[in-house]
């Protein structure tokens, strides 16, 4: 380690628990994080603070003005230019600390793809807003053999919990077991959204914060510090809790290795993404967004009611079928809102992208 970085460090170093052997483990290590919404950026901003070495960052969404309460990497102006989450969140990061490799990779996590964007890392990190990427994630990470941490916010509460492969239970133990009630399923976020509970953004702070120093820990070879436990809390009502989660012997991911997820059987194409809005997934194909926004306006001139506001930049292309609004990847990938009718979304993509 160089003087300044020693200097840049000090105060961790300073730290029992991290030292300057711990330190030194940090700016060698790498980590791969799923989701740069409000988990993620508070989890990504701590840990390039903190010196990590190597970061990248996987996030299919884009900037909106809603995101600004709580996903503290953005800024207005990356919500008016309409910027992928994690070209943002990289160009960002890279301001704050330029000695570390930051990696923005514009992509929805699929079976397809899993392997591909996570091997290699030796600890995957949960910024993700539904339950069946984590189940992927889950799933991956044990087929993986690498460690990963679970985190879900929602309201005012938030909970997390560190998986280790052959030693703790996985997701699956937690959420797929016979005593697991519909009630502690919807009490991790499993039922709502944010978009149909809210959150508050101190709950975020949170539960990431927990999180990333559970990454702290992995990465800087203290894996002893570990808590072991699902943690919860509940910022409105100051409720905390620290609970020990049995492993499943019969579980379908770690005991039984039947990774559904990973396998592809489990992942809808047509999701509900949000309030009022349906996700399309075409991950076989490629766009060429400025060709297919010059096809659109040329088709919208001589029927001005079918398309207008067209906008692109290279990452996505946005544009007003009213009364929806679509939103449509370099991927294939498309987001319809307006609606949370799959057939209606449907009806619009192979209308103004193709079947």
């Amino acid at each position: 380690m160089d003087p300044k970085q020693h200097e840049r460090y000090s105060r961790q170093i300073l730290f029992h628990g991290i030292g300057e052997a711990g330190q030194e483990n940090l700016l060698a290590a790498s980590t791969v994080l799923v989701g740069c919404g409000a988990l993620g950026t508070v989890v990504a901003n701590l840990l390039v603070r903190a010196g990590l070495g190597h970061l990248r960052i996987i996030d299919r969404d884009f900037v909106e003005p809603s995101n600004l309460q709580r996903q503290t990497l953005f800024e207005e102006s990356d919500a008016r230019e309409s910027l992928p989450k994690a070209v943002a969140a990289e160009r960002r990061l890279r301001a704050i600390n330029s000695g570390v490799r930051v990696e923005g990779i514009v992509s929805d996590l699929t079976p397809r793809n899993a392997a591909d964007l996570l091997a290699g890392f030796p600890l995957i990190i949960d910024g993700t807003d539904n339950f069946e990427t984590r189940l992927l994630l889950n799933d991956a990470a044990l087929s993986l053999g690498v460690p990963w941490i679970y985190a879900a916010a929602l309201g005012s509460y938030g909970v997390t919990m560190t998986i280790l492969p052959g030693e703790t239970a996985c997701l699956a133990c937690l959420l797929e077991g016979e005593d697991e009630s519909p009630d502690a399923r919807a009490a991790m976020g499993a039922e709502d959204t944010c978009d149909t509970a809210g959150v508050l953004n101190a709950a975020v702070g949170v539960i990431a914060s927990i999180e990333a120093a559970e990454a702290m820990k992995l990465l800087a070879g203290k894996s002893e510090a570990l808590h072991g436990r699902l943690i919860s809390c509940d910022v409105w009502s100051g409720k905390f809790q620290s609970i020990r989660v049995a492993r499943n012997p019969d579980c379908r991911a770690c005991a039984r290795r039947d990774f559904t997820y990973l396998e592809g059987g489990a992942q809808p194409h047509i999701t509900m993404c949000g309030r009022d809005s349906v996700q399309i997934h075409e991950r076989n194909r490629k766009l060429d967004l400025a060709a297919l926004g010059r096809r659109i306006a040329a088709a919208s001139s001589s029927a001005p009611a079918s398309a207008s506001e067209i906008r692109n930049n290279e990452f996505l292309l946005r544009f007003q079928a009213p009364p929806y609004e679509v939103t449509v990847f370099a991927d294939g990938r498309a987001i319809v809102k307006g609606t949370n009718d799959p057939a209606v979304a449907r009806s619009l993509y192979a209308r103004f992208i193709g079947a």
